[in-house]
């Protein structure tokens, strides 16, 4: 590993991407590469092999992926699969033919079970169904773990995975359909107050719990794992559970998320909870041992991580 190595970003204007460019850079890498989606379309197996014949990458990060919330989940269930399914097996298939020395695959906590024992530790892993919302999403992420796996027991390639809870934080998706839970409510409550509303209504019962990270510790952890020396990281992982879990090791009710939002935008009405839609996943809190004992513990709290969130969020819109 050197500070001169050359660096692919794949997926760099992402909330994720954008936030291991910046770690990267604090970190003192020189030798970043990007590309915009219409120079490189990771989808088209010819596009990725040609950019990896030209670019004499050294190290890769994977945060290009097809990503969205309960709803977006639900509609396009063909394009989560296909998508991230096409984009992860022309990375590292590529990465490997061309000699990349090491990868990181960035995979989701919904690879766990719907029902994994709390907190879900990385050998929960294939041990259950999964939650049925976002089932063709977590096949693909899990096919990108055991494709890193299967070229590092094949190949003795040094691919590693990282397991985030769920992330927010700058550059964040505030689509009103496509966004994640917490994005999705800054905007909500947001708009009711800047328009008055008496209510903000909310999917759900609001008793399901879940865990965020800001997701600047997020790429802190990514950069914190891809430095580790190899014999460290085969130590701490197997053969074939060779993912690490990346979160807080906290959660709360989306009941509570949404009352600290509400106080964090500035929203004093009511909140309702519509219990004819679906909750998703019971609970969903990361086992995070294995993490901290490589050394790495988060270090945003989630009130901090929401007003600074909120902060992006107001900036986009001024655009």
């Amino acid at each position: 590993m050197s500070r001169n190595d050359r660096i692919f970003v794949a997926g760099h204007r992402g909330m994720v991407g954008s936030a291991i460019v910046r770690k990267l850079k604090e970190h003192d890498y020189t030798n970043i590469v990007t590309r915009e989606r219409h120079e490189l379309d990771l989808v088209q197996q010819a596009e990725v092999r040609a950019f990896f014949a030209d670019e004499q990458i050294d190290q890769v990060y994977m945060a290009a992926a097809k990503v969205g919330g309960i709803m977006a989940n639900n509609t396009y269930p063909a394009e989560f699969i296909y998508q991230n399914l096409m984009v992860e097996a022309n990375m590292i298939h590529e990465a490997w033919n061309a000699g990349v020395k090491r990868l990181l695959f960035l995979g989701s906590s919904c690879i766990y079970p719907r029902l994994a024992p709390q907190p879900m530790a990385e050998d929960s892993l294939l041990t259950g169904v999964l939650e049925p919302t976002n089932e063709p999403y977590a096949i693909a992420k899990i096919a990108g773990i055991k494709l890193s796996e299967s070229y590092n027991r094949q190949y003795g390639t040094d691919y590693r995975s990282v397991m985030p809870t769920n992330l927010y934080g700058q550059g964040d998706n505030y689509d009103a359909e496509k966004s994640h839970v917490i994005p999705g409510l800054l905007r909500r409550f947001h708009e009711a107050k800047e328009s008055n509303a008496p209510e903000v209504v909310i999917w759900g019962t609001g008793t399901p719990k879940r865990e965020f990270l800001y997701v600047d510790d997020m790429a802190e952890a990514c950069v914190h794992v891809m430095e580790l020396d190899s014999e460290i990281y085969d130590h701490n992982t197997e053969p074939m559970l060779s993912h690490i879990n990346v979160g807080t090791g906290e959660d709360l009710s989306i009941r509570d998320l949404a009352v600290t939002i509400g106080e964090v935008v500035g929203y004093s009405g009511r909140i309702v909870f519509d219990t004819t839609k679906p909750d998703g996943t019971p609970r969903k809190l990361m086992d995070v041992k294995r993490l901290h004992g490589l050394g790495w513990r988060a270090r945003i709290g989630l009130r901090e991580g929401l007003a600074l969130a909120y902060a992006d969020f107001l900036r986009s819109t001024r655009r």
